[in-house]
């Protein structure tokens, strides 16, 4: 799983830092290039809870394969549209790939661990997810510079047909470790609704979406959408430039991903979760007056921390809370809210770019972001600690 993620996120990176310029080549504002980023949220959003379904259904196996093949699809059509409606259609079934990918394979990653392990193995799983993601838009970079915006998206179209092929012949099928008698299958559990609202319940299942959707939505808004533009507009920076201080700071978040994970298994996923929630909330806040070079790349430096230091512990605390035979409800309804941040965040941010400016914008995220962790730190319960120091 560790293989397929980064072969997959590889590819998503690779257009990070091309796809505000992208679509900015078709003539549109700010707001409308927060749309392109919105719209694969969107369809990750949309296929979130039928990719849940699916797993139990189909096997997490042959979801995992499909949402490969519907990414190569999508990105081979974002690099061949003729216009922005046209490429707004090709993001969406870009997105809905990759909502398959990474639902199925959260799913997947709550099947084969226990609370004792789980906050190591999400963190590293999370760490190979962030690196590949930072790194992914320095050859992005490389490949725009060269030859052309609609590169990195040909070269992820291609990354999708790598995906689907590990997924078949390397990802064992873990849909029966879900259930607590072996052979147990869907039909015999909870209805769907009946699931949902057993996890709505739970106050920390409902607090830990809320971070999971403010996570998504300063990381597609603010990262995505506004940080690339703000450093080539008031930086002067490169594409390439840009990319490499992206890459930089997921170097540094995968160095740190395994000792974060250890924490969250030996302190509790609380103790991670709400500082991993507040520096990401400050890292926006040195992204606003970076006034060098040095500066934005100290800035990624810091977030692509925080990213790996809070990024795995609210997957972690999802996956505890999902009762047994609910993998797949709970890991979906958590990636849908996540999601949902995902769609909201560079409409909301880039209607703010539009009417006050990009520090106004980033400013507000931050402050939303450490409102949450906050709010987190004083609502949600602790649901594993270690204490025998020796695990």
């Amino acid at each position: 799983m560790c293989v397929l993620i980064a072969v997959n996120q590889l590819g998503f990176g690779s257009v990070v830092p091309t796809l505000p310029l992208y679509a900015k080549s078709f003539g549109v504002s700010a707001s409308a290039i927060g749309l392109a980023v919105a719209v694969y949220g969107l369809a990750r959003f949309v296929v979130a809870m039928p990719t849940g379904h699916l797993c139990d259904r189909l096997g997490r196996r042959p979801t995992l394969a499909i949402g490969g093949v519907v990414s190569t699809l999508g990105n081979l059509w974002c690099a061949e549209a003729a216009g922005f409606s046209e490429f707004i259609v090709a993001r969406f079934l870009a997105g809905a790939g990759a909502g398959l990918v990474l639902t199925a394979g959260q799913v997947v990653l709550a099947d084969i661990t226990t609370p004792a392990r789980r906050g190591r193995t999400m963190a590293i799983y999370h760490g190979v997810f962030i690196f590949a993601v930072g790194i992914g838009p320095f050859p992005g970079g490389l490949l725009a510079d060269h030859l052309g915006l609609a590169a990195p998206f040909r070269a992820y179209g291609a990354v999708g047909i790598l995906v689907s092929i590990l997924a078949w012949f390397a990802v064992g099928e873990t849909r029966r470790l879900s259930y607590p008698q072996r052979g147990r299958g869907w039909s015999h559990g909870p209805t769907l609704i009946s699931q949902m609202r057993m996890l709505a319940a739970q106050i920390g299942f409902v607090l830990v979406c809320l971070v999971g959707l403010v996570n998504a939505l300063v990381r597609t808004g603010g990262l995505f959408n506004i940080i690339p533009v703000l450093g080539s507009v008031r930086l002067g920076l490169s594409v390439t430039e840009i990319g490499g201080g992206l890459a930089l700071g997921s170097v540094i978040g995968l160095a740190i991903a395994y000792p974060a994970g250890m924490l969250v298994d030996r302190f509790g996923r609380k103790a991670v979760v709400v500082p991993g929630t507040m520096l990401a909330g400050f890292s926006l806040l040195m992204f606003c007056f970076a006034p060098t070079y040095p500066w934005f790349t100290a800035a990624c430096v810091l977030w692509g921390a925080a990213m790996s230091v809070g990024g795995s512990a609210p997957v972690a605390y999802a996956a505890d809370l999902a009762p047994s035979g609910m993998n797949a409800t709970a890991m979906s309804t958590f990636r849908m809210v996540s999601d949902f941040g995902y769609v909201i965040g560079p409409i909301v941010l880039g209607l703010l770019v539009d009417g006050y400016g990009s520090i106004t914008a980033l400013v507000a995220a931050a402050g939303l972001t450490i409102l949450v962790g906050m709010a987190f730190r004083a609502f949600a319960p602790e649901t594993h600690r270690n204490q025998d120091p020796r695990r």
